[in-house]
């Protein structure tokens, strides 16, 4: 089978092992909710999964709902749950509607209510009721995409200047309790950042917010400096919560498919987070490390990188890395390099990520695209288009960051 086959197979075992469905019910197994109302609320790229698995296990339990996520993620309506779409990753209005929706379906519960809150990356955009105008925050949310902070950095500052986010969405259910189940899509499970962590106490404080402010050079409007000196919530005793999905599951999910495919796996980190182009450069560096080996390699690594936007081209961070693994890889007899988020969708794209294989630069360089003139301007997208590199799955309905994989094929 082809390089470009095998990547095919081992994205699509690696995402189906890491989807929400078995793992929500899992967490719901034996659970009771008993007396008052319940209520669903479920928010991020995985949100309609994750509401579909858990109405199939509470039926009628659940007295009413609401699912947001992001365009195109929905698959169907689900009985007695409102599902709402929005804009990721930058909030938009129908972000504001859906969740002022969700406020009011929560507001004046009793002590023997609960709340069924589901949470999966993309929750910061999509959960969002903000203290400041939404030309504000969208300003905001654009300078913390464009100047590369993580997204830990990202969540710390959108926290400050939200009705919902660090903790703040539970204090508005109390003195109901919530139940909180969680798919983790940042590297280490940090349960107060995944989603900007709605329901969970926080642990960045308002001198984190302004270093961050001054290591990006974020221009802060009025109404935006002194929210960031609002402290957030640090003790919330009305919620429980679980995770359920990581990346160290999808590692290992695409590394038994690895050997299915009759690679040996080896996985370098389930923790990557850097510049997108400096994880292609230091993947294809191993690549030609590896490429002595005399049996068929896998190296896998999983995480999170990130972009630096200097362009006005289109792609994502996943894209970026491959194209930026084509050069070292020119010379390695073989060998395949592709890297692609969990959820389906990588940046403002139609694609999970990218491929490349030994033979692309060159393919590139005959077609007159210069590959360091692309990545300078962020086009990585339209790079791989034109040499079949994009790889697309559609929605996938998990979020449990990227995984990247270096192939070397001995049996060819």
């Amino acid at each position: 089978m082809s390089l470009r086959a095998d990547c095919e197979f081992i994205t699509g075992r690696a995402i189906a092992a890491v989807l929400p469905d078995a793992a929500v019910k899992r967490a719901l197994d034996g659970r009771r909710f008993e007396g008052g109302k319940l209520l669903l609320v479920s928010v991020g790229k995985a949100a309609w999964a994750m509401a579909h698995a858990a109405k199939q296990v509470l039926k009628d339990r659940i007295d009413g709902g609401i699912v947001i996520t992001k365009y195109g993620h929905s698959r169907g309506e689900i009985e007695g749950v409102r599902v709402f779409e929005a804009g990721h990753p930058v909030p938009d209005e129908n972000s504001f509607s859906a969740t002022d929706e969700a406020l009011k379906l929560t507001s004046g519960l009793k002590a023997c209510d609960h709340v069924l809150l589901l949470i999966s990356g993309g929750g910061s955009a999509l959960f969002e009721a903000p203290k400041i105008s939404p030309d504000e925050l969208m300003n905001l949310t654009g300078q913390l995409l464009s100047c590369g902070a993580d997204i830990v950095e990202m969540n710390t500052i959108r926290k400050r200047v939200s009705k919902v986010k660090g903790g703040r969405f539970a204090l508005h259910c109390a003195p109901a309790r919530v139940y909180s189940i969680v798919l983790s899509d940042i590297i280490g499970d940090p349960l107060d950042m995944i989603a900007s962590g709605p329901a969970y106490p926080d642990s960045s404080t308002c001198e984190d917010a302004q270093r961050i402010v001054q290591k990006y050079g974020l221009k802060l409007t009025h109404d935006m400096k002194p929210l960031l000196m609002e402290e957030t919530p640090k003790i919330l005793d009305n919620v429980e919560t679980v995770i359920t999905g990581s990346v160290r599951e999808l590692c290992e999910a695409a590394a038994s498919a690895c050997r299915e495919r009759g690679y040996e796996p080896v996985i370098l980190t389930d923790s990557l987070s850097c510049e997108a182009r400096e994880a292609g450069a230091f993947l294809a560096a191993m690549a030609r490390y590896y490429g002595t080996a005399a049996h068929s390699t896998a190296l896998i690594a999983g995480g999170e990188t990130v972009v630096h936007l200097l362009g006005s081209g289109k792609g994502g961070r996943n894209q970026e890395l491959a194209l930026a693994a084509a050069e070292g890889i020119r010379d390695c007899e073989n060998t395949a390099v592709f890297s692609v988020g969990s959820d389906g969708t990588d940046g403002p794209t139609d694609a999970a990520g990218g491929y490349v294989d030994n033979t692309t630069f060159d393919r590139l360089k005959d077609q007159g695209i210069v590959l360091f003139e692309t990545l300078k301007n962020n086009d990585a997208y339209n790079a791989l288009k034109a040499v079949e590199g994009l790889i697309i799955t559609g929605p996938t309905g998990t979020n449990v960051n990227d995984v990247s994989i270096v192939l070397i094929n001995r049996a060819e």
